[in-house]
């Protein structure tokens, strides 16, 4: 079985679990920082309220359901979609999104992966 891992984010007083392989979990890490840090040179009305990564872990028990545990690849997806919606006139979203996509692909090819050698 692969060892997965966690990144822990919150936006307000909302928890999400993201459960990502975990020689990527860093990478979703480092995006969210690089995220937030050029959310605010974005002018578009539609920019989404992206949650902090507060925390990463190796193992979860999750014992309250309010809590969602999201599959990293589903998380990639719904980040790149939102930014990729954005209607931005005055930043370049092109790196910002080039980020997200890179993720996106190296999580899509490790699933095929693991689907692929069933571990």
């Amino acid at each position: 079985m692969p060892k997965m891992r966690y990144a822990v984010l919150k936006l307000g007083d909302v928890l999400e679990f993201v459960e990502m392989p975990a020689d990527h979990v860093y990478q979703l890490t480092a995006l969210n920082r690089r995220l937030h840090k050029e959310l605010d040179k974005l002018t578009a009305a539609n920019v989404p309220n992206l949650p902090h990564v507060v925390a990463e872990c190796d193992t979860l028990d999750i014992v309250d359901n309010a809590c969602p545990v999201v599959h990293g690849l589903e998380y990639v997806n719904g980040l790149e979609q939102a930014f990729a919606s954005l209607d931005e006139k005055s930043y370049p979203l092109i790196s910002l999104l080039t980020e997200i996509r890179a993720l996106q692909a190296q999580l899509e090819q490790w699933y095929e992966e693991d689907e692929e050698y069933g571990s």
